[in-house]
């Protein structure tokens, strides 16, 4: 998962770069607002953790222009901020959750994964598609309650593929997607991947659409 990070404090955005590192997710980090992408990919940013107080402007108007594009990347605001017509001005903005700081890092990685089963339509830790079990944070899969042994990579991918069942991801925004601080995945490198993926969970559980990308069966 790949994490966009907008926070002026230098300390602060080291520890939680650092922080979301140690738990496996890759992250971008601005400490201008002028710098803030004018929208945010959603094929490339899986969440916004968002500072409200920049210094040349207000993390409210970033999280307006965003949500004004019917942008659907979910958004976190971090701030120093905790009375509660602030936090309601979050809300009604369009943030999906609100940490006042200080605050855990551990409880913001909490955070994070919580807001991103909600928007994958996920209601726990373990996510069902089909015959499979996966559970994110532990890096497991099972199958038919049978362990499977994946890869780090084919693990990733079954994750991107398992956030929208059934909904087809393009080959583009899937190599983005598992190579996000670099250049995107090979596309024969991908296929290969697709291909050992389906030997382990079962040949019929992804299917191919000619010449647009992947989708894995519900």
């Amino acid at each position: 998962m790949h994490i966009l990070l907008i926070e002026d404090d230098l300390d602060l955005g080291r520890a939680l770069q650092s922080a979301l590192k140690v738990e496996g997710l890759t992250s971008e980090w601005h400490r201008r607002a002028a710098d803030a992408p004018i929208q945010v990919d959603a094929g490339l940013f899986d969440c916004v953790l968002l500072d409200l107080t920049l210094p040349d402007g207000s993390g409210y108007d970033l999280l307006e222009r965003w949500r004004r594009a019917h942008n659907p990347v979910p958004v976190i605001v971090i701030t120093a901020r905790g009375a509660v017509e602030d936090r309601l001005a979050g809300r009604d903005g369009g943030a999906d959750d609100f940490v006042v700081k200080p605050f855990a890092t551990a409880e913001l990685v909490s955070r994070i994964r919580a807001v991103l089963r909600r928007t994958a339509r996920q209601v726990s830790e373990q996510w069902v598609v089909g015959n499979l079990v996966i559970e994110p944070r532990s890096r497991s899969v099972r199958r038919d309650a049978q362990a499977l042994d994946l890869s780090p990579r084919e693990f990733a991918l079954l994750l991107e593929l398992a956030r929208e069942p059934g909904v087809v991801m393009a080959k583009g925004e899937l190599a983005q997607r598992l190579e996000p601080l670099g250049e995107p995945l090979d596309f024969s490198a991908l296929e290969v991947h697709i291909s050992n993926l389906r030997r382990k969970i079962g040949t019929e559980s992804i299917r191919t659409i000619r010449g647009v990308g992947y989708a894995i069966r519900v």
